[in-house]
């Protein structure tokens, strides 16, 4: 499906303890997103989405800025195919 993608982020910096998460799904469900996000033991926070490849692209563009207390150091970016085996946008543990 050309107009559907899926994306793996770890993002790294001040992006745990400053609500990323709660504000990274917030942002994937405004934007008909679909899949997940967590913290990482070292500090990063992970997350894989997929849906329409424009809100696949906004959805990595506002996780290199983040909710307004996180401080994006780096962002990781992955791009793959479109499986359509994620489901609503959540986080997990």
């Amino acid at each position: 499906m050309p107009d559907r993608a899926r994306v793996h982020i770890v993002v790294a910096g001040l992006v745990q303890g400053v609500a990323f998460r709660a504000a990274t799904v917030d942002a994937a469900r405004r934007l008909g997103v679909k899949g997940w996000v967590r913290n990482l033991p070292d500090g990063r926070v992970e997350a894989e989405a997929e849906g329409q490849r424009a809100s696949v692209e906004a959805l990595v563009a506002w996780c290199r800025r983040g909710p307004p207390a996180a401080r994006v150091e780096d962002v990781q970016v992955a791009w793959s195919d479109h499986r359509g085996d994620l489901g609503p946008f959540d986080i997990r543990w």
